[in-house]
């Protein structure tokens, strides 16, 4: 009888300690979060400016290009060559240098966006451990929860703690 009791009292124990689960709507939580807000508002003016500067610049060369075009009917063709191979350079140069900076400016984007993201998981982790959580699943696009109760989505909870601790 003894033998059969240790079992079942085991059983009921294991039964009894359930895993506490949540999950939290990641494009809901990104979407909200003031930080990453501030940043794309951020490099949205600085992608901004450098369109600015890219038109202005290349507007600049066309009435370049059309000054060469009418100044090179009166030049020999070996000299209206050269002149417009230097041109092209020129073009080619400025052309580079703008890539550049719009190479630049993504990579710091996504520096930041990739610091963000993984700030928001140390907060998560953070939240879990406190709260004596198990499992935070992931959800929204892309996440793994399909389906979840409402009272086990922690993404409101989860977005206010980042937004506090962002204001500070």
């Amino acid at each position: 009888m003894k033998k059969i009791v240790i079992p079942i009292i085991a059983l009921l124990v294991m039964s009894c300690e359930q895993d506490k689960i949540g999950y939290v709507d990641n494009v809901k939580l990104m979407d909200g979060y003031q930080e990453k807000i501030d940043i794309e508002a951020k490099f949205k003016t600085k992608v901004e400016a450098l369109t600015k500067k890219r038109d202005s610049i290349s507007q600049a060369f066309q009435i370049e290009l059309q000054q060469f075009q009418t100044k090179a009917q009166k030049m020999s063709q070996k000299s209206a060559q050269e002149e417009y191979a230097v041109l092209q350079q020129k073009g080619q140069f400025v052309g580079n240098q703008l890539q550049q900076e719009e190479q630049q400016l993504q990579q710091t984007s996504q520096t930041e966006m990739d610091s963000l993201v993984s700030k928001v998981k140390k907060e998560i982790r953070a939240y879990g451990k406190t709260n004596g959580f198990t499992y935070i699943l992931g959800g929204g696009d892309g996440g793994s929860v399909l389906y979840g109760k409402e009272g086990k989505d922690l993404t409101d909870e989860l977005l206010k703690i980042l937004n506090n601790k962002y204001k500070i």
